[in-house]
């Protein structure tokens, strides 16, 4: 007996996997580098707001995947995220804020959009 509808299944299988591949996953990158970037935000020193308006992100797609990047461009800023002077305004503040921002502090809010995103 002949399987029926297997065009209407590679159809929407490469469909979704064209979804997947391009405008969906840049979006979700997206997302993900705001939720870190805001729990980041509440661990970073605040000596000057030069650091925080140094603050950008980038989303990058090649045909082997997407990456995201959060960084600053102050030229103190690999310094107070390694560690350095820890004369910090702010009591909250602590070092590797972005590190902790992602892996710590984010991580749950992340996997949750992860998983939110991809289920649609």
């Amino acid at each position: 007996m002949p399987i029926r509808g297997g065009r209407d299944v590679r159809r929407n299988f490469s469909r979704t996997v064209g979804r997947i591949a391009g405008p969906l996953t840049e979006r979700v990158v997206t997302e993900i580098l705001i939720i870190g970037e805001g729990y980041a935000v509440n661990l970073t020193p605040v000596d000057t707001s030069n650091l925080i308006n140094s603050r950008y992100r980038q989303v990058i797609s090649t045909t082997t995947g997407t990456k995201g990047m959060v960084a600053y461009t102050a030229a103190y800023a690999a310094a107070v995220h390694d560690g350095g002077s820890k004369n910090w305004q702010k009591a909250a503040a602590e070092d590797e804020f972005l590190k902790k921002g992602f892996e710590r502090d984010g991580r749950a809010d992340i996997e949750a959009h992860i998983k939110r995103s991809y289920r649609r």
